[in-house]
């Protein structure tokens, strides 16, 4: 797939769905859907960066799904081309109408368009999905806002909601898979291993929206894994440490996996731990020896 962020190079004729996408939850997987039905044209998702509100409030915002996970996600989907459109004091002073001609009908060649009900744009954000309806008219899709079978509604921030109470469950309901957190492994305390608890540290994008702290079961995915999976059970902790933090890192989050029935060496690699079940808070244990039988604990939990 294809990430552009100069627009005179993308592949022309196109069905776009426009938005932001953040999570490319199942809400998002509907407005994407229609794009992917026409094959003369190309497949593209339009979305702006930085997302606008980061723009106007110069407050970067963390991402349930930063670029590279978008992007990955939506070559799954079937998408060829990801077009990043710069959102400048240019951009945003463009008339809803000048929007629509110069970005989608001149320069992206819109032939079909695919948005939720409450797509806006344009200055000051007057453009609705009626003025896209009148440019394309049965060519438009305009999904309306998705809601699960049990009336629980669909949008990023329900799943922010979900995750940041620890409730996996829901967030999971939503996403239409599971939360998951893609880093690479660096160097520890390796505190682990001298309790019989080694753990890989992972170290995930500065703007990835972490669930709440605590202890996690979860499933971790690498090539290095030698399994017809790629991928083992684990116990995950997101957190401060209390137990064993100190001075210079008390106030440090850090994400620490304990893999189970496994051995080897990840430092360095990449790896991908998708998020199960909230097993407990994290909390802070008098000795090494009551922290021990209580990761004994969460290992149990985590395989039943």
């Amino acid at each position: 797939m294809l990430l552009i962020s100069d627009i005179s190079q993308i592949n022309t004729p196109t069905a776009i769905a426009l938005g932001n996408f953040d999570g490319i939850h199942q809400g998002h997987q509907q407005v994407i859907a229609p794009v992917l039905t026409t094959p003369t044209l190309v497949p593209t998702v339009v979305t702006f960066e930085p997302h606008p509100q980061e723009f106007f409030s110069n407050v970067p915002r963390l991402l349930l799904t930063p670029l590279a996970e978008k992007a990955t996600y939506l070559k799954q989907l079937g998408i060829k081309q990801l077009v990043l459109l710069p959102f400048t004091k240019e951009l945003a002073q463009l008339t809803s109408k000048d929007f629509i001609n110069q970005i989608l009908i001149n320069q992206l060649q819109a032939e079909e368009v695919s948005v939720g009900f409450n797509f806006r744009f344009g200055y000051q954000r007057t453009g609705t999905v009626a003025d896209l309806a009148v440019v394309w008219g049965d060519r438009l899709d305009i999904i309306s806002e998705q809601v699960m079978l049990d009336g629980v509604r669909i949008s990023s921030s329900r799943i922010r909601e979900a995750l940041s109470i620890g409730d996996i469950t829901l967030a999971s309901y939503l996403l239409g898979r599971n939360y998951t957190l893609n880093g690479t492994v660096i160097s520890g305390q390796k505190i682990g291993r001298t309790i019989g608890f080694p753990t890989a540290n992972i170290q995930v994008h500065p703007r990835k929206f972490l669930p709440r702290d605590g202890v996690y079961a979860v499933r971790v995915n690498s090539n290095l894994i030698t399994n017809p999976a790629n991928q083992v059970n684990g116990v995950m902790n997101i957190g401060i440490r209390p137990t064993i933090a100190n001075s210079e890192n008390q106030h440090q989050r850090a994400i620490e996996v304990h893999i189970l029935n496994w051995q080897g060496d990840l430092y360095g690699s990449e790896i991908s731990v998708e998020i199960i079940k909230f097993l407990r808070v994290e909390q802070k244990f008098a000795n090494l020896n009551q922290l021990k039988a209580q990761i004994k604990a969460d290992c149990t939990q985590a395989i039943l």
